[in-house]
């Protein structure tokens, strides 16, 4: 069973995969948008082995050769659209919202050809594939103005990378608002896991929305401050008064269910539960976990959790709320108490008459719950940066939050990347670049805020160490866990509190790191590392990045283009 979206068409199946082997086919075989994995093995008894690897693999070292290339063709277009009933323009992946899932086993290389075709003449695009690491691929991040340059429309742009690690993640937008107008989808990475279960049930995104665009709506983050949006979806849809409908599933009584939730949120943080149902919480993020059980998780914009569900409630009911509840002490919705879906048992059809658990409503992170399966100490700092969070009017009043004092402004034309290999060594104050020149040092990074407002951390290229985590000011009394902390590549920076990650100098690479509050990204929370520089040129395609380039040089010759956010 796989959650299906709601929106899929005839056009999704164009974003099929074909798997063949690294040195390529002689002739293609039919699309298949579920493929097949190539391991055998891995059954509901077995989820710890996958091929001739087991969970206790360190993920970090080692990945099976496969010899498998995963090929997908994503096509971006203009839609309208009705997910809650409420008709509007957007943005889609192959015709729908989300996009279709990448599928790839653990060790596979994933070809992601991505067409162009939005009509708007700003949109500009690329794909980031969010939490994937980018082992010395760092040029195929797909950042504009990091990596690349923005892909113009009518124009086409080829990713490539190695699927190194295993488990649930998303791809996105990675220019302007694009990723909360619909360009976004799952990536599911065949791999072993912490716990066995019976059925993987795919992703499950929990995106909020509303009825302006995004885009519209951006005037009025930067001059009053965040919205409240309309409403939120579950995998694409969602009521409203009276129109739309809800997201829904059937479990068969005694049988486990894997779901792969993911907050792909502008500005929404959940609390996800199944009324009367227990989770086991097996990976974070990319990271597989130590399984621990809750009736609530916490799910923050741009983080992952996996779920294992078992159908073990037939006596108390047969359907039951799925629920998505905004936390109101990080952002408002007008729809806050019906964002649900349907767990239906059986053949059953009734509506739920189910209670939620109690919760308070709370930003909170699980950070205290994560501990990684593979165990791995954090060394000592070379290198200790602390950043001040803060917020205030521009000269033209408008918001824009800054780190240190300074507000992120990058140049969609000129990506980070290009200087490097054009030998530059200084960089704009307001490129806000933090250099690292050595291999396989420790950084420790202290991100802090007296805002009360909290914020999602997300760091490209790496996943990051958990040192510390609270409220107040921090200072060198805070006492930082360096035995097997909890990693991932995003985590919340509490509100009027601070947050020290630690991560290894082991990918070089131009790296963002910014708020996955979509708001703030474009109001310029965020920052880079050019790491070990001297390395960079030697792994980057340079005719594939100025190619782009020259594309995007060529279309603004011809439109008048405006950036009018930080550029990522």
């Amino acid at each position: 069973m796989l959650f299906q979206n709601p929106l899929l068409s005839a056009a999704a199946l164009a974003g099929f995969a074909v798997a063949f082997p690294a040195n390529g086919p002689d002739a293609l075989p039919e699309p298949n948008l579920f493929p097949r994995a190539s391991c055998s093995g891995n059954t509901a008894t077995t989820r710890s082995e996958w091929c001739d690897y087991s969970i206790d693999t360190d993920y970090m070292t080692e990945a099976p050769d496969t010899g498998v290339t995963r090929e997908y063709w994503l096509e971006l277009t203009d839609v309208t659209v009705a997910p809650d009933g409420v008709s509007r323009s957007a943005m889609a992946v192959n015709g729908t919202i989300p996009g279709p899932t990448l599928f790839a086993d653990w060790g596979d290389t994933v070809i992601v050809h991505v067409n162009n075709l939005l009509t708007t003449s700003n949109n500009g695009t690329s794909i980031h594939f969010h939490g994937i690491r980018q082992n010395y691929t760092n040029d195929q991040d797909g950042v504009v103005s990091i990596t690349q340059c923005p892909t113009p429309p009518s124009s086409s742009l080829t990713y490539t990378w190695r699927a190194l690690q295993y488990g649930s993640t998303w791809y996105h937008s990675h220019f302007a608002l694009q990723a909360w107008e619909g360009v976004l989808g799952g990536i599911i990475i065949n791999g072993p896991a912490t716990a066995n279960y019976d059925e993987d049930v795919g992703m499950l995104f929990l995106n909020d929305w509303d009825h302006s665009t995004v885009d519209e709506l951006y005037h009025e983050a930067q001059t009053s401050g965040p919205p409240t949006l309309d409403n939120a979806l579950i995998n694409g849809t969602n009521t409203y008064d009276d129109g739309g409908y809800r997201f829904n599933t059937t479990f068969t009584e005694g049988t486990s269910y894997r779901i792969r939730l993911v907050n792909g949120a502008v500005d929404t943080h959940f609390k996800f539960m199944v009324d009367n149902h227990t989770m086991t919480v097996i990976a974070s993020d990319l990271i597989p976990i130590t399984p621990y059980t809750t009736t609530v998780l916490n799910i923050g914009m741009g983080q992952r959790y996996d779920v294992i569900i078992t159908a073990d409630q037939a006596a108390t009911a047969d359907s039951f709320w799925l629920r998505a509840i905004p936390q109101s002490a990080c952002s408002e919705n007008d729809n806050e108490d019906d964002i649900k879906g349907i767990i239906y048992y059986g053949s059953s059809t009734a509506t739920p008459e189910t209670s939620a658990y109690d919760y308070t409503d709370s930003c909170g992170d699980e950070t205290d719950n994560l501990v990684p399966y593979i165990s791995k100490t954090v060394g000592d700092s070379t290198q200790t940066t602390l950043e001040n969070a803060a917020v205030g009017f521009n000269s033209d009043r408008l918001f824009r939050w800054t780190l240190n004092s300074t507000t992120f402004i990058v140049d969609w034309a000129d990506p980070t990347i290009s200087q490097v290999l054009e030998g530059n060594t200084t960089y704009e104050t307001s490129n806000a670049v933090i250099t690292l020149p050595n291999a396989n040092e420790w950084v420790y990074l202290v991100i802090q805020t007296t805002l009360g407002v909290p914020h999602p951390i997300h760091l490209h290229g790496h996943d990051f160490s958990v040192l510390a985590q609270g409220s107040g000011t921090y200072s060198s009394s805070v006492t930082l866990n360096l035995d097997n902390p909890p990693r991932r590549d995003t985590a919340m920076l509490p509100a009027s509190g601070y947050l020290v990650l630690a991560f290894e100098t082991d990918n070089p690479g131009v790296w963002l790191m910014h708020c996955h509050i979509g708001w703030h990204t474009s109001e310029g929370f965020a920052m880079q590392f050019i790491e070990r520089h001297d390395e960079i040129a030697a792994i980057t395609d340079a005719d594939r990045l100025t190619d782009n380039c020259e594309a995007w040089t060529a279309f603004t010759a011809e439109e008048s283009i405006i950036q009018d956010d930080s550029g990522v």
